[in-house]
């Protein structure tokens, strides 16, 4: 990548089964990220691990249980697409970094994905002790020692890695927060030429944009302060600031969060859905608790899939044949995909029905394809207990019924890994496999071991329905049901996720997911709703024959889930997206702020430093709510005056605002503006509602001032607020 471009940084990439450092979603979408920038041309550079031993290869036991195996990953080996980078001399590129007391060494390898270079950092190198060439082994270490170490090497050496290439990028997403670190290299950098640490923070912050994938606290990596000292002691003065200045950055309850470090040190945070927009608000609140989550400044470009990875060779060829000729570069528009409606249906039946064939073949089903059944089910995701894979047997008596019913035959088909240290996650995985031994399970509940790309493709080509059970709002995004939809194969999910975004009614099934209940009635609930959609809805439709003994309607909702999702879920409409939402307006902010000697980033870091030294002299001191009154400011409307106390800050550099809650989940704002000076630093604001039907009284309404600057990535980036005696919740 030439000077400029995105730096995309990733804990795992899932470009292809044939290089599995990858463990699921985050490294699956973070891998077809880069092939949709390749496609479209985009100046990405990525930057992740080498993982010698990768995630690990899944076999279950007689038993039930999952054992792990770790083989050796060769990078050198011809069986693997990774290059040596080497440097100007034709030597191995060695990158080094201080991890705590000791230095250790990576070298790095390269993937080429078109237009995209993927590099790799991997500490198996001679000149490390044999503890630290172990270091990059797995992913996703249980370890916490090792955890660091490798967030470390991620982002600080991956920050090396490309200055030692002379790629200076113009922007650096971290896609979640493993490697964020990046952002503190990036600053020892800019300190070490001599730019103050404010200055340098704010330079970083305006080029640096964070993905989170995360809605639970749990999901995000935590790090003691004590951990921090050991493996930072002699990091923190390289930034040109003290130890605490730089622990603030990411200091959350006691405890360091990689994640508030990247929100710390971006000027722009997205969720992977709106739903997940949403519920990170909601979790990013708890933060910042004074101000409302619904001005938590969060937004969201929802997941999309690589349509060229994901799609069966026998769906493309359909689409080249009845879609514009050019379908392929224009995905992303809702009118390329009406002429799905126009494939016969005999066509797109045959097509599906191989895939499902292949699928079976691959895998190793034992299964009678003869009569276009059984109608199979597909249940394929990580094995973590908030997906609920047991939501399903709730009631095996009645799900027995349902599969099997010699006149429509349903078959349930399951495969996942759980993390090796996630003991509840490796139970569901027994359980399942204790149940496809029953007797009335036999030949009707199937697990598939060592799920990995190869056999996701098969999966979401080849099954009838795409099953999807999270408990709702835990699912951030989730793509697979999206891989599935390009291939006609039907989503039956809870309202999660993208699915909110993506169901219409007519393109699958939908469990509403109840919220804010008892656990255990909220799984009653949406296992009522599961079991109703297939008796009622699911079977019937499939077996349901029409014209040419094939299953009209459910054709037609396969055309119907194809033209309405593929357009809107797939990686050229994301990384556009990005690129003109998120990278675009990056670029542009990231050059300001560095042009002229860092006269924006100077300005933007003393002007901080000045408001956070007065702060605390600003105070809303009296509020007066004036209900049909009339005030200066308008006639029979409901008028807002409040005393506001700014002390030393200029009443320009701040917002006056009456706020309140509109009843749905969303608040209402009313500017105040200055209309009087009753002394120095002391005035008073005036202003109205901005609806004259809003029950001020039920609105619990209050008064906020906020610091404002034209210079600011969003109206709340220094997280201040000062309310008046009415606490305001909405």
């Amino acid at each position: 990548m030439p000077n400029g471009g995105v730096a995309y940084f990733s804990a795992e990439f899932g470009l292809d089964e044939s290089l599995p450092i990858y463990s699921g979603g985050l490294g699956v979408l973070a891998g077809d990220h880069i092939k949709a920038a390749a496609d479209m041309n985009i100046p990405i550079t990525g930057v992740g691990i080498f993982y010698s031993k990768g995630y690990f290869q899944q076999s279950i036991n007689e038993g039930g249980s999952q054992q792990h195996l770790y083989p050796y990953i060769d990078p050198e080996a011809s069986t693997y697409p990774v290059q040596l980078v080497r440097d100007a001399e034709e030597r191995p590129l060695i990158i080094e970094v201080r991890v705590g007391s000791r230095q250790v060494y990576a070298k790095a390898w390269s993937v080429q994905v078109g237009s995209v270079t993927l590099y790799l950092l991997n500490t198996d190198v001679e000149s490390n002790s044999d503890k630290d060439r172990r270091l990059t082994d797995t992913l996703y270490p249980s370890e916490q020692d090792v955890r660091i170490s490798q967030e470390m090497i991620l982002g600080i050496g991956g920050a090396r890695l490309l200055a030692a290439l002379g790629i200076q990028p113009e922007v650096w997403h971290m896609n979640e927060g493993h490697s964020a670190f990046l952002a503190l290299e990036r600053i020892r950098m800019l300190s070490a030429e001599g730019v103050p640490f404010e200055t340098a923070l704010e330079t970083v912050k305006a080029s640096t944009v964070f993905t989170t994938h995360t809605p639970v606290p749990a999901g995000h990596d935590v790090f003691s302060i004590d951990m921090m000292d050991r493996y930072f002691c002699d990091y923190y003065w390289q930034l040109g600031t003290d130890r605490e200045q730089v622990l603030s950055l990411g200091s959350l309850n006691g405890t360091f969060n990689m994640t508030r470090l990247a929100v710390s040190t971006s000027s722009k945070v997205n969720g992977v859905s709106k739903l997940h927009g949403e519920v990170t608000r909601d979790l990013f609140h708890g933060w910042m608790p004074h101000i409302p989550r619904q001005d938590i400044p969060i937004y969201s470009v929802t997941n999309g899939v690589h349509i060229g990875t994901w799609l069966a060779d026998g769906m493309k060829m359909l689409f080249d044949r009845y879609l514009p000729s050019d379908w392929a570069v224009r995905s992303e528009e809702l009118d390329v995909w009406a002429a799905v409606r126009d494939i016969p249906a005999t066509q797109l039946w045959e097509e599906h029905q191989r895939a499902k064939s292949e699928m079976v073949r691959e895998l190793g089903l034992p299964l009678d394809l003869s009569g276009d059944g059984p109608l199979i089910v597909g249940f394929a995701r990580r094995f973590a207990t908030y997906k609920r894979a047991l939501l399903i047997f709730r009631d095996l008596e009645r799900l027995a019924h349902i599969l099997n019913d010699p006149q429509r035959p349903v078959c349930l088909v399951f495969a996942g890994k759980a993390h090796p240290a996630d003991g509840p996650g490796k139970e569901l995985i027994r359980r399942i496999v204790e149940i496809s031994r029953e007797e009335r399970f036999k030949g009707r509940v199937y697990i598939v071991d060592n799920y990995a790309m190869d056999k996701a493709k098969k999966l979401v080509q080849g099954v009838d329905v795409w099953l999807n059970t999270p408990v709702k709002p835990m699912e951030a995004s989730g793509t697979s049901g999206q891989k599935a939809a390009m291939n006609g194969v039907l989503n039956c999910s809870v309202l999660d996720g993208w699915w909110v975004e993506g169901y219409n009614g007519r393109n699958g099934w939908a469990i509403e997911g109840a919220t804010d209940t008892d656990p255990d009635q909220q799984d009653q609930q949406d296992s009522e709703t599961l079991y109703r959609l297939f008796e009622e809805e699911i079977v019937p439709l499939f077996y349901k024959r029409g014209e040419h003994a094939v299953p009209t309607e459910w054709i037609n909702m396969m055309k119907e889930s194809i033209s309405s999702l593929a357009p809107v879920f797939n990686t050229r409409r994301m990384v556009s997206d990005y690129w003109h939402k998120v990278y675009v307006p990056a670029i542009a902010r990231g050059r300001r702020f560095v042009a002229d000697n860092f006269e924006v980033a100077s300005r933007v870091a003393a002007y901080k430093q000045f408001i956070r030294d007065h702060w605390s002299a600003v105070s809303v001191r009296k509020v007066e709510i004036l209900a049909d009154h009339s005030s200066r400011i308008g006639l029979n409307k409901i008028a807002f005056r409040a005393e506001i106390g700014l002390g030393a800050i200029w009443h320009k550099d701040v917002r006056v605002e009456a706020v309140g809650a509109d009843g749905r989940r969303g608040i209402w704002k009313a500017k105040l503006d200055p209309v009087q000076q009753l002394a120095k630093g002391l005035y008073v604001y005036e202003g109205v509602s901005p609806d004259v039907s809003i029950n001020i009284w039920k609105a619990n309404a209050n008064v906020r001032v906020t610091p404002i600057s034209s210079d600011f990535a969003n109206d709340f980036e220094m997280e201040l607020a000062a309310w008046g005696a009415v606490p305001c919740t909405s």
